[in-house]
C-alpha cells in the first residue's frame, strides 16, 4: 500500500513571515529553518530539509534535557489496519506490514524513511506518542537549497578593473581600454548544518565611465590591440570608472557529487581612482623639444 504525504503542523516558539526560528530546547539552541507560514506566523509546514536540520541540531542537546526527539522509521500497518511507526532499521514489528512507496529515486540516490517526532513539556514530563512530520523520500530531498539571498550573502570579491593606458590621465577622442578577469572563484560556507562548496562566475559587466555613458557587456575585455571594451571621452574634465560584475553560481554539498545551479545572481562593484580627461594638440616647432635647453616654442 502506498502512503500519501501528510504535513504535520504545530505551534512554534517564534516565527516571522519570511523566516522561522524553532527553539528545540532553549533559546541558545534555536535553529533557523524554512517552511510555509500562515498569515499570523504561528504555524508552519516544515520541509524535509528543515526537519532534518531540527533533528541534527537536537542531537547537541543532552538526552535528559531534550523537549523533542526525532527519528526516521518506516510506516507499518498493524492487523487492525492502523498505521504506526516502525523501527529505525527499516523493519516492522511482528504481524505488521511494511508500507510500500511509489517514490522513485535517481540512480545512485538512496531512499529516506519518514521522520517521526515526539515531544514533552518539560524534561521531567512524559513523552507524547510518536507522530510523523514528513513522509521521507530520496536522499537528495534532505539537502538544503542555496537561494539567491544565501548566494548574495557570500563574500564574493569585487571585480578587477584595469585601464589601458593607466597613467592618471586619458585623452579625449582616444580609446580608453577597460578589461577585467572572468575567472570563477570558489568559496566555502555552511547551510543548514551542511558544508557547501560554491563556485561563482562573473558573466556580465556594466561599466559606468563617469561622464554619463555606460556599457554592459558579456566580454571581460582584452588588452591592446585585441581590445573590444573601450570608451572615448568627448570633453575634458575629471572622471572615475565604476565596474559592476554580475555573478552566477553553482554549489555542491559535502558528501554529494552533484553540482546544482543557484537560481539568481549576485553583484559586486569596484571603482578606479579619479583621473583627468585631457585635450592635447600638436604643432610644428623649429627645434627638437628634447633639446637642452628646451626651445621656447615647445
Amino acid at each position: 500500500m502506498t502512503i500519501s504525504h501528510r504535513t504535520h503542523r504545530w505551534a512554534l516558539t517564534a516565527a516571522t513571515a519570511a523566516g522561522l526560528v524553532v527553539v528545540t530546547g532553549s533559546a541558545s539552541n534555536a535553529v533557523e529553518v524554512r517552511g510555509n507560514f500562515d498569515q499570523n506566523g504561528q504555524y508552519a509546514e516544515l520541509m524535509v530539509p528543515a526537519n532534518e536540520q531540527l533533528a541534527r541540531s537536537n542531537r547537541s542537546i543532552a538526552p535528559e534535557l531534550r523537549l523533542a526527539d526525532y527519528e526516521r522509521a518506516p510506516y507499518c500497518r498493524e492487523a487492525a489496519g492502523i498505521w504506526v511507526m516502525g523501527f529505525a532499521d527499516g523493519a516492522c514489528a511482528p504481524g505488521a506490514d511494511l508500507a510500500q512507496t511509489a517514490v522513485q529515486c535517481d540512480e545512485g540516490d538512496t531512499m529516506v524513511m519518514p521522520m517521526w517526532m515526539r515531544t514533552r513539556a518539560t524534561p521531567t514530563s512524559p513523552w507524547s506518542e510518536w507522530d510523523d512530520i514528513d513522509a521521507g523520500g530520496c536522499g537528495i530531498d534532505l539537502l538544503p537549497v542555496m537561494t539567491e539571498a544565501d548566494f548574495r550573502r557570500l563574500p564574493i570579491p569585487a571585480p578587477t578593473l584595469t585601464m589601458q593606458p593607466d597613467r592618471g590621465w586619458v585623452l579625449i577622442n582616444i580609446e580608453t581600454i577597460t578589461y577585467t578577469d572572468s575567472t570563477p572563484i570558489t568559496l566555502r560556507t555552511d547551510l543548514l548544518g551542511y558544508g557547501i562548496t560554491v563556485e561563482a562566475t562573473p558573466t556580465r559587466w556594466t561599466y559606468d565611465y563617469g561622464d554619463g555613458h555606460t556599457l554592459t557587456t558579456t566580454s571581460p575585455g582584452h588588452t591592446y590591440p585585441d581590445h573590444d571594451v573601450f570608451h572615448e571621452y568627448e570633453h575634458p574634465g575629471q572622471a572615475a570608472i565604476t565596474l559592476t560584475a554580475e555573478w552566477t553560481g553553482r554549489y555542491q554539498i559535502d558528501g554529494n557529487p552533484t553540482w546544482r545551479d543557484i537560481n539568481g545572481t549576485a553583484t559586486t562593484t569596484t571603482t578606479t581612482a579619479p583621473f583627468t580627461i585631457e585635450e592635447r594638440t600638436s604643432r610644428l616647432v623649429s627645434d627638437l623639444c628634447t633639446d637642452t635647453p628646451k626651445p621656447p616654442d615647445c
